[in-house]
This record gives structure tokens, C-alpha cells and sequence, in this order.
């Protein structure tokens, strides 16, 4: 019976130390810039802040609809990617501090 309520006690722990982690995941905000777009987005992949320049919409004014999308994409896509990098950086680092940096092939 002292087993599971250990088990218990230490599931409780993880979860805590779950959160932890993901409200720091959440605090994490990259800027990726590209074109005269720019977008921030958090480690939760949440976009915070998105700005377009007055020369970026002349693609649109010029009715180069595709280019403008097309730019707006790979701006979305770089922000994401450093988020993904940002996040891996930080779990690495959790996972380091926590001595879990031999797992999952780190």
C-alpha cells in the first residue's frame, strides 16, 4: 500500500513539473522577419504579434496576390521553426539540468 501511494505522490510530482515546464515553453517568444512581414509567436506556437510593412502590401496594391501569400507563408514558417528550435533548446536544457540528457537521443 506504501508503494502505490508513492507512486501517487511521485505522478503528482511529474505533473507539477509538467507544468512548470509548459508555462515556461509558453514565455518563449521568437521574431522571424522576412520581406517586410514580421511575426512573433511564443514556444506554444501561439502567434503574438504580426506586422507588415506599407512596401510589403504594394504587392497586394499591385495585384500580386500569389508573391504576397506566398511571403506571408514563408514568414509563418521561419517563426515556427525558430519556435520549434527554441523549445527543443529549452527542453534539452530542462532535460540536462533534471539529468535526463542521455534520453531520446540527446
Amino acid at each position: 500500500m506504501a508503494n502505490f501511494f508513492e507512486q501517487a505522490k511521485q505522478a503528482l510530482q511529474m505533473r507539477k513539473e509538467a507544468k512548470r515546464i509548459q508555462a515556461e515553453i509558453e514565455r518563449i517568444v521568437v521574431t522571424y522577419a522576412n520581406g517586410g512581414i514580421e511575426a512573433s509567436m511564443k514556444g506554444d506556437f501561439t502567434l503574438t504579434n504580426l506586422k507588415i510593412t506599407p512596401e510589403a502590401l504594394e504587392e497586394l496594391k499591385a495585384g500580386k496576390t500569389d508573391r504576397f501569400t506566398t511571403m506571408l507563408q514563408n514568414v509563418f514558417n521561419g517563426a515556427i521553426k525558430k519556435a520549434k528550435e527554441a523549445t527543443q533548446e529549452h527542453m534539452q536544457k530542462v532535460m540536462k539540468e533534471n539529468g535526463l540528457g542521455g534520453m531520446f537521443g540527446q
